[in-house]
């Protein structure tokens, strides 16, 4: 895990309402149990100057920009994570701070058709710790292109990532952990900084 703090960046990725809150469309069972433990990572990012990116889905109203298997999501009123709507707003108790980076993407990726690795390479960035959801899909996808990327350190904290099951957010921390992407709860993080 990374111990420098000023080239690591914290990326949270989807902690959105329409992920978050009970009845949201796309509510990911874990997600609202992660939420304390999100902020604090966070909150230790802050204390450590690290950078923090807040990776956020914001869609088209119409869809013309979400997966193909999500498209019947959307009509003429919207649908999950539609820009400017509440939805697409951050769970409460989270909140973008200025020096913060916000990224948006479409896909499951925080690297596929953005501009995440210039902003990382600019920055001096060479180590990630990343929270949030889904362990399947976003998260792993995110951990695997930043593997490729060859990022020398990659981190998932497991106390602050969350999937639908339990049993499949383990599976998903077991396949990471063997590409060689470090598992620490939270606690084992904080400890780094003690």
């Amino acid at each position: 895990m990374a111990k420098d703090w000023k080239k690591t960046a914290l990326l949270v990725i989807d902690m959105q309402n329409d992920f978050v809150l009970p009845g949201a469309p796309l509510r990911v069972d874990g997600a609202a149990a992660i939420v304390p433990n999100v902020t604090k990572s966070v909150e230790l990012a802050r204390e450590h100057g690290m950078l923090i990116v807040w990776v956020v889905r914001e869609h088209d109203k119409l869809g013309r920009d979400v997966e193909l298997f999500r498209r019947h999501l959307y009509t003429e009123k919207g649908g999950p994570t539609v820009k400017g709507h509440e939805g697409s707003e951050l769970v409460e108790g989270l909140k973008m701070h200025e020096g913060d980076y916000k990224l948006v993407k479409t896909r499951f990726s925080a690297f596929f058709a953005t501009n995440l690795h210039s902003v990382l390479l600019t920055a001096g960035i060479d180590s990630l710790v990343i929270v949030g959801i889904q362990t399947p899909n976003c998260i792993r996808q995110t951990v695997f292109d930043a593997v490729a990327l060859d990022y020398p350190s990659v981190s998932v904290i497991v106390d602050a990532t969350a999937a639908k099951t339990p049993e499949v957010h383990s599976a998903n921390i077991i396949d990471m952990k063997n590409i060689g992407v470090a598992t620490p709860t939270l606690e084992e993080w904080c400890n780094l900084s003690a």
